[in-house]
């Protein structure tokens, strides 16, 4: 009998859930691995759910040996932008030791599949556009370097133990599943969109702006949207390749067309017919990069 299971660090989260349903959808037995401190049990409908931690390895081994997973899906992590530079420590360990005890749980039952959720924030300012995945790696934030850092791991642990892994470099996911079975709820919200929506309900005073001074049209942030449901039908795509035996490798996700700040709310207002208020902010150093800081 074919091996169908895979386990989901983080799948209690936003795009960790939708990509347990994604999964199921295609005949995978979920085994999602959470701590529940972002994520929700609410969320895990598609799948058992393992509480644990990733600084706990021996839960891990437990784990990866209770369920002998084909693969894993690999999206629990610290992923505040903002947080990172104030928190460093906590990234680094978070992140990079959390994945190296990943790593080191798989190597010990002998599961050598992995599929990371990366970010875009590994390039730093980009130096050229459209980005491709050979731009050079220039983070500017300790999220970004973490996940740098890991990707190198990433390539060592192929290297070394034929760990193979596809690295999914995010820009900016947006949306809900389109059957409403789950969305976004993050607590603090720092997505653009679910802030603009929550203004224009009249649940936020007004939508802040970091910075008008970026060499775009209109001087605000230039982001590139993509729908959650697309993330998740790409970590598919990526598992199905690693078990047709794709090297390990490392792919940008987004959707290829970049909208402002300002083309967000403007089309907000259009849409919810509120011209809700605005208000100029000035970011965190190393805040200012493609990445919104989730993923």
């Amino acid at each position: 009998m074919v091996n169908r299971t895979v386990l989901v660090t983080g799948g209690a989260g936003f795009v960790g859930s939708h990509t347990c349903k994604e999964l199921s959808k295609n005949g995978y037995s979920v085994v999602v691995y959470d701590n529940l401190s972002m994520g929700h049990a609410e969320f895990v409908k598609w799948g058992v759910l393992e509480i644990g931690e990733l600084l706990d390895l021996d839960k891990l081994k437990f784990i990866v040996g209770k369920y002998k997973p084909l693969a894993v899906l690999h999206f629990a992590a610290s992923a505040y932008v903002g947080e990172s530079i104030k928190k460093p420590f906590l990234y680094y360990r978070n992140n990079v030791v959390g994945t190296l005890n990943v790593l080191e749980a798989m190597k010990h039952i002998g599961v050598n599949k992995l599929v990371f959720s990366s970010t875009c924030a590994v390039y730093g300012n980009p130096i050229e556009t459209p980005i491709t995945e050979s731009h050079p790696q220039r983070p500017i934030n300790p999220y970004g370097r973490s996940k740098s850092m890991i990707e190198t791991i990433l390539a060592d642990a192929d290297a070394a133990y034929g760990i193979k892994s596809i690295s999914l470099r995010y820009f900016n996911a947006a949306g809900a599943d389109p059957d409403l079975d789950i969305g976004e709820n993050h607590n603090p919200e720092t997505h653009l969109i679910p802030l603009i929506l929550d203004t224009a309900a009249e649940i936020r005073p007004h939508v802040h702006i970091y910075g008008n001074n970026y060499n775009t049209k209109d001087g605000t942030c230039v982001r590139d949207f993509i729908h959650v449901t697309d993330l998740a039908r790409a970590h598919v795509q990526a598992l199905e390749a690693l078990n047709d035996g794709h090297p390990t490798d490392s792919f940008n996700l987004g959707s290829g067309t970049g909208y402002s700040i300002l083309d967000i709310i403007a089309e907000a207002r259009r849409l919810t017919g509120n011209p809700f208020h605005t208000t100029y902010k000035r970011g965190d150093p190393g805040s200012r990069s493609i990445d919104s800081g989730y993923g």
